[in-house]
């Protein structure tokens, strides 16, 4: 409990809790806030007083109907950046605690099996992370569309406002009942996220390893697995929770980003972006004539990205038992 109290004694770390508080919080609301038009993609919503409004393609103002306004073609601000908050935490959060946990166990068995093992399984890793992600993101974007399209259906991977679509035709077999439920930008991330948590913890490991509480849990006739899970792990994860908690940030800036220019991703916040692209600078010459374009959306991103970042920065300080000596 000390350690809690001191952890919210900065006003930092305050800070960061209460945001993502505020977004959980949204996210779970999300259906309450603004509810779904089942006619379309949860995300996206049109709004407007008469069928012509709707259709218009010029970003309407905040009104009583749409309440930050809307982008082009009259979908409503304010709900795509309620139900983006969902998609980003689950995102972000999917990403960072698969990447970090394979990481992880991936390190420490490496640096507990020592010797040529853990040679040859940080070489893995270190090709792993010559390896661009964004060349990743490509590749398994085109091999899930030759995939399903080899046998009979149809691979959208970023529709305009609807995100990853995929039609199969006639009964799906079974890779395309699989590669349905693959998101090429989360599966790119996470194969690809993993070596700087195998790396951290396969030198506290190798540190660790041969102390008196793992030989003593070896003298007691504690199997290897256990070693590693018991005692090895929790006594090197600290630096990885740190690099998890600001990982669940950067990884949703990286998706709006690719959402933003084509490139891969189904982030509704990037997709808000690129949408109103157009209208950044208003036909006026003026910078913040549209600015429910862009600005809500930013914010949104940078207000999730810099939480987690302050999440990650206080959890140094709470992990680090010198902090307590």
């Amino acid at each position: 409990m000390r350690r809690v109290r001191r952890f919210f004694s900065h006003w930092q770390n305050v800070l960061g809790f209460l945001i993502i508080l505020f977004y959980v919080i949204v996210a779970i609301m999300a259906p309450v806030l603004s509810p779904p038009d089942p006619e379309t993609a949860a995300a996206f919503k049109k709004v407007g007083r008469t069928r012509m409004d709707m259709f218009t393609s010029q970003p309407l103002p905040p009104s009583d109907v749409a309440l930050l306004g809307t982008l082009p073609s009259q979908y409503d601000v304010f709900h795509t950046l309620v139900w983006g908050t969902r998609d980003a935490l689950r995102f972000g959060l999917v990403v960072a605690l698969v990447s970090g946990a394979f990481g992880v166990v991936f390190g420490a068995a490496a640096g507990y099996a020592g010797g040529s093992v853990n040679r040859v399984m940080m070489r893995i890793s270190d090709s792993f992370l010559a390896f661009p992600v964004i060349a990743s993101v490509v590749f398994l974007q085109q091999l899930a569309a030759i995939a399903i399209e080899s046998v009979g259906g149809i691979y959208y991977f970023n529709t305009q406002y609807f995100g990853r679509v995929v039609d199969v035709v006639g009964s799906p077999s079974l890779i395309q009942v699989l590669l349905s439920f693959v998101n090429p930008l989360m599966l790119s991330l996470i194969l690809f996220s993993w070596m700087p948590y195998a790396r951290l913890v396969n030198t506290t490991v190798i540190s660790i390893k041969n102390t008196d509480f793992v030989q003593a849990s070896r003298a007691l006739g504690g199997s290897s697995m256990y070693t590693v899970f018991k005692h090895l792990i929790p006594n090197a994860v600290a630096p990885s929770l740190v690099l998890m908690a600001r990982d669940v940030g950067s990884v949703v800036i990286l998706q709006a980003t690719l959402t933003f220019i084509r490139l891969g991703g189904d982030s509704p916040w990037g997709e808000m972006l690129s949408m109103g692209r157009d209208w950044v600078i208003s036909p006026g010459g003026g910078l913040f004539g549209y600015w429910w374009v862009f600005v809500p959306a930013t914010l949104a991103i940078m207000l999730f990205g810099i939480a987690w970042n302050l999440i990650g920065d206080g959890l140094v300080e709470l992990l680090d038992p010198r902090s307590y000596t």
